[in-house]
């Protein structure tokens, strides 16, 4: 059976999209089937893996218009595939607002191929809206990426407190499969105490690698190519490589993470 990560952050800039594209690259060279499920209107996922502006895409699939096998699209990664977004899914937060099943549309149209991948990984837009809920909704874990800074630490409260509500009314299967590190900079102590505080208060939960600041990771999007393709050597590359290793590495062991109310 395959696992389905969701990466949650209400706080942009935190490299969320950079890490879903990445992580799922790293994962694809490792042998694995991924899919990639670019679920926000920004579509910084879908250009950033070469598939800009391709039509159909996750609104279609959602709306109804478009099947499941139409909207998967290759990559130039094998192993890797993507349903890309367009703008269009900017109108599906208004109209599945009026919906009674509102928070089950994604998880109902990836039902089909649930089980065809070895990893499906869910980037949400920066928010906790209706469309994040869908996410959260059709992932088994979700993924924290955090950015070593105070308003993290603010934002990470409030996403908890999300996710407590989604495992109660509507998931209750959904775990934590983990948090890591983003645009870490070993020179300033705030960036030293954010992972200090976060590492003691999730223990398990956190990743071991770190993620470093590198401008390698924000040229990549630019050119179409996940990190892997663009320059694995580099250290944002290496961080990556690495991380995947690690999501592999619990997904067999089964340790992926505990839910929100036991050992959090």
């Amino acid at each position: 059976m395959g696992r389905v990560y969701v990466f949650v952050n209400q706080k942009g800039g935190v490299g969320k999209t950079t890490s879903a594209i990445s992580l799922g690259a790293y994962l694809a060279e490792e042998g694995k089937s991924v899919l990639l499920v670019d679920f926000d209107s920004q579509a910084n996922l879908s250009s950033g893996v070469g598939a800009a502006a391709v039509k159909p895409g996750v609104y279609e699939l959602i709306s109804g218009t478009a099947s499941i096998e139409e909207v998967i699209r290759p990559t130039e990664t094998p192993n890797l595939s993507v349903i890309p977004a367009s703008i269009d899914l900017s109108g599906a937060a208004v109209e599945l607002i009026e919906q009674d099943d509102r928070d089950y549309f994604l998880k109902k149209a990836l039902a089909p191929v649930r089980n065809s991948y070895d990893f499906i990984l869910i980037d949400c837009p920066p928010s906790l809206g209706v469309l994040t809920i869908n996410g959260l909704v059709s992932a088994d874990a979700v993924l924290i990426p955090m950015q070593c800074e105070y308003f993290a630490l603010e934002g990470l409260t409030l996403l908890l407190q999300t996710i407590k509500r989604i495992q109660k009314r509507l998931n209750p299967g959904l775990e934590i499969g983990g948090l890591f590190f983003t645009m870490y900079d070993s020179r300033t102590r705030l960036a030293q105490e954010v992972v200090s505080q976060v590492s003691a208060y999730f223990k398990q939960k956190v990743f071991t690698t770190i993620v470093p600041r590198n401008v390698r990771l924000s040229e990549a999007p630019s050119h179409g190519q996940p990190i892997s393709r663009y320059d694995p050597q580099s250290s944002g590359g290496k961080a990556y490589k690495s991380l995947a290793e690690e999501v592999i590495r619990r997904s067999k062991l089964g340790v992926s993470g505990e839910g929100v109310n036991r050992g959090a």
